[in-house]
């Protein structure tokens, strides 16, 4: 069975991403395609890479933390990474819980002054006179 192999443009494509935003990530040492002349190929392993890239992103982590946990596993395999993603994941859910809950309040103060506002206007105090 042949070994997965994408092309530069076909790498954009499955995973939705700019030109720009896959050469970053092969400048930054995330990924690191064969090349052949000036093609890249990216396997199995690049293509890997690049779903653990893009979960850790939509989960808010920084691309410095992905760089590390592959970085882990390429030197003490699953184990270490997996328990060093779970650390992450913890302070990550704590980060986020605490953004949820600023973003709660702001929605709440918000809907307040609507409401205010609205009564505002029904009362027919916000009119202008003149």
């Amino acid at each position: 069975m042949a070994e997965t192999r994408l092309s530069f443009k076909e790498m954009c494509a499955r995973f939705d991403v700019t030109p720009r935003t896959l050469r970053y990530y092969e400048y930054i040492e995330l990924l690191q395609p064969e090349r052949v002349g000036r093609q890249r190929f990216y396997g199995p392993r690049e293509l890997a890479r690049m779903t653990l890239i893009l979960r850790g992103r939509r989960y808010g982590f920084q691309l410095e933390d992905i760089r590390q946990w592959l970085l882990i596993y390429e030197k003490d395999g699953t184990d270490a990474q997996m328990r060093t993603f779970v650390e992450a994941a913890d302070a990550q859910l704590d980060e986020l819980a605490r953004q949820k809950a600023q973003i709660e309040e702001a929605m709440a103060e918000l809907r307040r002054m609507r409401e205010e506002t609205r009564a505002t206007l029904a009362d027919g105090a916000g009119r202008r006179t003149g």
